[in-house]
């Protein structure tokens, strides 16, 4: 459920929040594309065990600040030129990862008006937890071997390809309008790799970062937002901030996607401003009710507080394939 920002800042606090910025935006694409970019040019220039396995982290983590930047964008938030923001959150954010931002964004506002109700859209994401640690690690393998991508992967085909009753020539027509743009910007990266003279870097260092890191933190990122939160219905405690130090902004929660109780507080606010936005709520003598937790082991603990499984319930878990 939506709160009201009113209730917690003035109207001059709310107008300096709400400022966006082309430069900003611009520089933050810059700064995902940079990393992305610099760990295939580290492992090119210097290929050893170390060096990959650090590249697919670093791009697995950007593929997820890409796919954080096109939500900020499908919020209006990215550049304040609207064309621009729209355009970036399309063709230099979401199409790369295979996100829509055309459905993404009535999806997502659906999930502000009704977080964490029964009708939120995203309810599946946290209704399963807490779960258990041995079911956690299957998750997790899951993901490092590339089942959850190619799960996940196969359903957005078979949705774009549209019912099994058309003929072939129809449904390959359709799946490739349903993904030309991520089609488009794929073939550009790989051209681009192979113009630099190292096309094996596309699949070495893009698909397979995608296919494996980017969904652990995907993952990691959805059970730190809404899972195992204390009270559904108070807009304080139904949307938890975790505290990231610099290793875990650098490998899991890029762009400040950790202060997510504020983006719900405050759906204006610019990501790179929700910093300001948790500084001033706890100016405001909010802190003690709100849900903050000091750092992503401590919330994979508590989300894995269950100590024995119960018999699988086939609803929720199609609604935990997209974590």
């Amino acid at each position: 459920m939506l709160a009201k920002p009113t209730d917690y800042l003035t109207a001059d606090e709310m107008r300096t929040l709400r400022r966006k910025s082309d430069i900003v935006g611009a520089l933050l694409v810059l700064h995902a594309w940079g990393l992305i970019l610099g760990a295939m040019a580290l492992f090119a220039w210097w290929p050893n065990p170390l060096t990959f396995v650090l590249a697919v982290m670093v791009i697995g983590t950007r593929q997820l600040g890409i796919a954080i930047l096109m939500h900020d964008a499908a919020h209006g938030l990215l550049f304040d030129n609207r064309r621009l923001n729209d355009w970036a959150g399309v063709w230099l954010c979401g199409a790369p990862v295979g996100a829509s931002m055309a459905l993404y964004r009535p999806y997502h506002l659906t999930h502000h008006r009704r977080t964490q109700q029964p009708d939120d859209p995203d309810i599946g994401l946290s209704a399963p937890f807490p779960i258990t640690r041995v079911s956690l690690r299957r998750k997790i393998v899951r993901d490092l071997v590339g089942s959850t991508a190619y799960q996940r992967r196969g359903e957005q085909v078979r949705r774009a390809m549209g019912p099994r009753s058309r003929t072939l020539p129809a449904r390959l027509a359709s799946l490739l309008r349903g993904e030309r743009d991520f089609f488009i910007t794929n073939v550009v990266l790989l051209a681009g790799l192979a113009l630099a003279g190292s096309w094996w870097l596309y699949p070495l260092l893009w698909l397979l970062p995608l296919a494996t890191w980017y969904q652990l933190v995907s993952r990691i990122r959805n059970i730190a937002e809404h899972a195992v939160v204390p009270d559904n219905d108070d807009p304080l405690r139904n949307t938890r901030t975790t505290y990231a130090n610099l290793l875990e902004r650098l490998f899991v929660a890029p762009y400040w996607v950790n202060y997510h109780l504020e983006h719900h507080l405050f759906l204006f606010v610019p990501c790179w401003r929700l910093p300001a936005a948790h500084r001033l709520l706890l100016a405001k003598g909010h802190g003690p009710k709100m849900e903050l937790r000091r750092g992503y082991i401590e919330v994979l603990r508590l989300a894995t507080s269950k100590l024995v499984d119960g018999p699988r319930d086939p609803s929720r878990q199609r609604g935990i394939q997209h974590i």
